[in-house]
C-alpha cells in the first residue's frame, strides 16, 4: 500500500514552507532539499514509511507551520513590537575588507570572525553563492576568515542553511548559525526534536529580511544587467563593495572572455526586479528581524547612505544575554566597532516593518476567508498593529489585495516541486 502524504510534503504543498532546510538537517537521509525556479529551495521527502516517520518528527522543528512568540520574554512595548531587544548598537566590522564587501558594514561577518577567534565556536554554518552557478546558494561550514568571506554580503536568492545542521554538529566543539529570521526560528525549535543539536549550537545570528526572491526573479535581474542569455555567470553581487552597494554580475561569453555586466542600484534591483519574485510564504511572514536569534543585524535606514558606495554601518540587536556577551566580546577583541544606541532605534531604522507586520494579519485573514491554511503562530501582535497602526485604506488593502493575489495565483492549488539544476 502506498503511504499517505507526509506532513512536510503537505506543508510545502500548502505554501507554508519557508525553505529553511532544518527538516533536512535533522533527517538528511530521508529529506533532501532541491531548488525550484518559482517556489524556492524546498524539501522533498523519501516516500517510504521511514521517510514519513522522519517527516512527522521534523515537523516539530518547523517554524513554517507556526512559531511560539509567547516563549519570548516581553518587558515593554519595544519587545512586543520587535521581539526581545536587550541592547542595540550601531557599528561595523573593524576589518576594512569585510566592511567594504559587507552589505551594511559587515557586522555579521565581523561577529562570526570574533566567535571563531575567541573560541566560542569552532565553525560557522552559513550560506554562500554556489561556485557552479552563482544564481543559487548553498549551505557551507566555515572555520576561518577565508571561509567566512565566501558568504559576506547579501544573497537575495533561496537559501537553506539548516540543511547542513547534522554536518555542523558532527565534529567536536560547537558551531554558530547564521540565517534569515525563518531559518533561526526553526533552529530555535529543533531542540524539541534533537536536544543534542541545540547543545552544539553556540549562537544564532539573524539578518533582517524582507523576503527571498525566487530563481525566476534572479534571471530577470540578469536580463536587467544585460547579461547575454548564452553567457556563463561566474559571480553575482547583490550588495556590498560600499553601502548599500550595486547589483552587478561577472560572466564569461561563448569565446571564454570575462565581462562585467551593467550595474544597477540596490533600490532599483530590489524594488523594480527582485521584490516581485518573493514567495507567498514571505508575504505572510510576521518576523522580519530575527526575534528568535541571539543577535539580529540589519540596515540603519534612518541614517541613510549619501551614495551607493558609502562606508557601511549596521544596526546590531542583542536579543539574549548570550547575544550581549558575544557583541561586547567582539568589540573588546577588535573585530567590531560599535556604539550603543536606544532600544527603540529599530523602529526608526526600519520604519516600514510595523506596517508590514500589521498587514500580515489582513493577508492571513484573506487566506482564512477562502479556506487556506495559515501559520499557527502564537503570541503575535499583528492584529493589534493592524487595528491601531494601519489606516482604514491600508486595512482594506491588506485583505482585498491579498484576496486578489490569491485568486490570480490560484494559491489553493497544491505546490508541486520541479527540481531546477545548476546552469539551467
Amino acid at each position: 500500500m502506498k503511504p499517505k502524504s507526509d506532513p512536510i510534503t503537505r506543508t510545502v504543498e500548502s505554501n507554508l514552507c519557508t525553505g529553511c532546510g532544518v527538516c533536512s538537517g535533522l533527517f538528511p537521509e530521508f529529506i533532501k532539499m532541491v531548488d525550484d525556479e518559482i517556489n524556492g529551495r524546498r524539501p522533498v521527502v523519501t516516500q517510504s514509511e521511514e521517510g514519513h516517520a522522519a517527516a512527522r518528527m521534523a515537523l516539530g522543528a518547523c517554524a513554517g507551520v507556526g512559531a511560539d512568540h509567547d516563549d519570548l520574554p516581553v518587558a515593554d512595548q519595544v519587545d512586543r513590537d520587535w521581539g526581545p531587544v536587550l541592547k542595540v548598537w550601531e557599528g561595523w566590522a573593524r576589518d576594512e575588507e569585510i566592511r567594504f564587501r559587507g552589505s551594511s558594514g559587515g557586522a555579521v561577518t565581523g561577529i562570526a570572525a570574533s566567535l571563531l577567534a575567541n573560541g566560542v565556536a569552532e565553525r560557522v554554518l552559513h550560506v554562500a553563492q554556489r561556485a557552479d552557478d552563482p544564481r543559487l546558494n548553498e549551505a557551507v561550514i566555515s572555520r576561518d576568515r577565508e571561509g567566512l568571506m565566501r558568504g559576506v554580503g547579501s544573497r537575495y536568492a533561496p537559501a537553506a542553511p539548516g540543511e547542513k545542521l547534522a554536518d555542523a554538529a558532527l565534529e567536536p566543539g560547537q558551531f554558530a548559525f547564521i540565517g534569515k529570521p525563518c531559518d533561526v526560528a526553526s533552529v530555535a525549535r529543533m531542540g524539541k526534536v534533537d536536544p543534542h543539536l541545540t547543545e552544539k549550537c553556540a549562537a544564532t545570528i539573524s539578518i533582517f529580511c524582507a523576503g527571498a526572491p525566487n530563481i525566476a526573479a534572479t534571471n530577470r535581474l540578469l536580463d536587467r544587467l544585460s547579461v547575454p542569455k548564452d553567457a556563463i555567470v561566474t559571480d553575482l553581487r547583490y550588495r556590498g563593495q560600499g553601502w548599500p552597494g550595486m547589483m552587478q554580475a561577472t560572466y564569461r561569453d561563448a569565446q571564454g572572455a570575462e565581462h562585467q555586466s551593467d550595474a544597477v542600484s540596490y533600490g532599483e534591483g530590489w524594488g523594480r526586479v527582485l521584490q516581485a519574485g518573493r514567495k507567498w510564504r514571505c508575504r505572510i511572514c510576521a518576523d522580519h528581524t530575527g526575534e528568535f536569534a541571539d543577535i539580529s543585524v540589519g540596515d540603519p535606514w534612518d541614517t541613510p547612505p549619501k551614495c551607493n558606495m558609502d562606508a557601511g554601518r549596521s544596526l546590531i540587536v542583542a536579543r539574549t544575554q548570550r547575544g550581549i556577551e558575544i557583541v561586547e566580546e567582539a568589540i573588546r577583541s577588535g573585530h567590531l566597532i560599535a556604539r550603543e544606541t536606544a532600544r527603540d532605534r529599530i523602529a526608526k531604522a526600519q520604519p516600514n516593518l510595523l506596517d508590514t507586520r500589521g498587514s500580515v494579519f489582513g493577508r492571513r485573514l484573506a487566506m482564512r476567508l477562502v479556506g487556506l491554511p495559515v501559520p499557527q503562530d502564537r503570541g503575535l501582535n499583528s492584529f493589534a498593529l493592524w487595528r491601531s497602526h494601519l489606516s482604514l485604506k491600508r486595512k482594506a488593502q491588506s485583505v482585498a489585495g491579498s484576496l486578489k493575489r490569491i485568486l490570480k495565483a490560484r494559491l489553493w492549488r497544491p505546490v508541486r516541486i520541479t527540481p531546477y539544476e545548476a546552469g539551467q
